[in-house]
């Protein structure tokens, strides 16, 4: 980024963010000095920890496709940005997942490390999420998750190995700057994982499917003010759908539909004896279950989208327009039974944000 984008970013975000934290012109004035001096003097400023603090809970807000932003200002940011090996941000990132379990009492956690303003501080996260489960090629088809068969064969060629079950947590791997990238392994005891069982079908635990209570996702970009933080991980708790109707249910990821449709003696003969809408729905009541009987938090899609509602109400009430990607904010279960279906959104980038970032095992193969 230019300086003078840079700088014309920082503005745009010290003059919402300072006005919101309610300081006066005079204090706003003078930081927007500072910074300008900064950015002139080495091309780039540094965030105090309010701006930090305010800034990540503002680029939640700003997350158009995010329908959990009703607890935006709940959010604990930990800043780690004096971490300057992979292992101090291993144990950074260990201490994220403890702590934002809380014994599943699910606290929105984000970790921000240094931000990259020149090539050798750039920090990146090669997992997509923190916690996942790996994804093995094998003659026979692939076992445990799809989606993560390039970064398990990466893993692999660092020198990791799995026990090649379906559910096997992946290791993180990190790299700081141009060095080589590097693989931890995550303690087991800091990390929750739900055995799934239904209330009213005693054999769906035959199956043997399981899933861990913390989405932390960790390879995207956090911007705020023109400073780009590339390793920031964060975390709300789950809606159901995310792993029921998702996770579990696509095709192209554990593709459970058949088998519980075969164990509830659906007929699938033919698509219109609706028979994946009724293994869906009972594979999401077994993750409400099993959560609420494992005691890790978690949202069904009807009071995640009333809670958006109550979203919508508090921004509006303090002037500011409501962004939003209906695509990815409607529900992948009934999505004509919440409000959000039958209402429209301006999918508008407001920053501070999230951005995608390409997957640095991709760019390597």
């Amino acid at each position: 980024m230019e300086r003078k984008q840079r700088i014309e970013a920082a503005e745009r975000f010290i003059q919402a963010c300072y006005k919101e934290l309610g300081k006066t012109d005079e204090v706003m004035a003078a930081r927007l000095q500072e910074i300008r001096e900064a950015v002139a003097e080495r091309g780039y400023y540094e965030h105090t920890s309010e701006e930090l603090q305010h800034g990540a809970k503002m680029a939640w807000r700003n997350s158009n496709r995010c329908i959990g932003r009703l607890f935006w200002e709940s959010l604990q940011v930990l800043d780690a940005r004096e971490c300057k090996t992979e292992e101090e941000m291993a144990q950074a990132l260990f201490r994220h997942i403890a702590f934002a379990t809380n014994g599943g009492i699910i606290r929105p956690t984000i970790t921000v490390f240094r931000p990259h303003v020149t090539e050798e501080t750039q920090i990146r996260i090669w997992n997509d999420q923190l916690i996942r489960y790996a994804g093995y090629e094998t003659e026979d088809g692939i076992i445990g998750d799809p989606i993560s068969v390039p970064l398990t064969a990466y893993c692999q060629q660092l020198g990791w190995q799995g026990a090649g079950t379906h559910f096997d947590i992946l290791p993180l791997v990190l790299q700081m700057g141009n060095r080589p990238p590097q693989f931890f392994e995550i303690p087991r005891d800091i990390v929750v994982e739900v055995p799934l069982t239904h209330p009213e079908i005693p054999a769906f635990a035959d199956l043997q499917l399981q899933w861990y209570g913390l989405p932390v996702v960790s390879g995207m970009r956090l911007e705020i003010g023109g400073i780009d933080y590339t390793a920031a991980p964060f975390n709300g708790w789950y809606m159901g759908t995310e792993i029921g109707a998702r996770n579990l249910a696509d095709a192209d990821r554990y593709n459970m539909l058949p088998r519980v449709a075969d164990i509830m003696g659906l007929d699938r003969s033919r698509e219109a004896t609706l028979w994946k809408d009724k293994a869906l729905i009972e594979l999401n009541v077994a993750v409400l279950h099993s959560f609420k009987e494992r005691g890790v938090m978690i949202v069904d899609h009807h009071t995640a989208s009333q809670q958006f509602q109550r979203f919508e109400e508090r921004e509006q009430r303090h002037g500011r327009g409501i962004t939003g990607d209906w695509t990815w904010l409607i529900p992948p279960i009934s999505p004509a039974a919440t409000h959000i279906f039958h209402s429209a959104y301006e999918d508008r980038i407001e920053t501070p944000n999230f951005f995608y970032q390409e997957k640095p095992y991709e760019k390597k193969n």
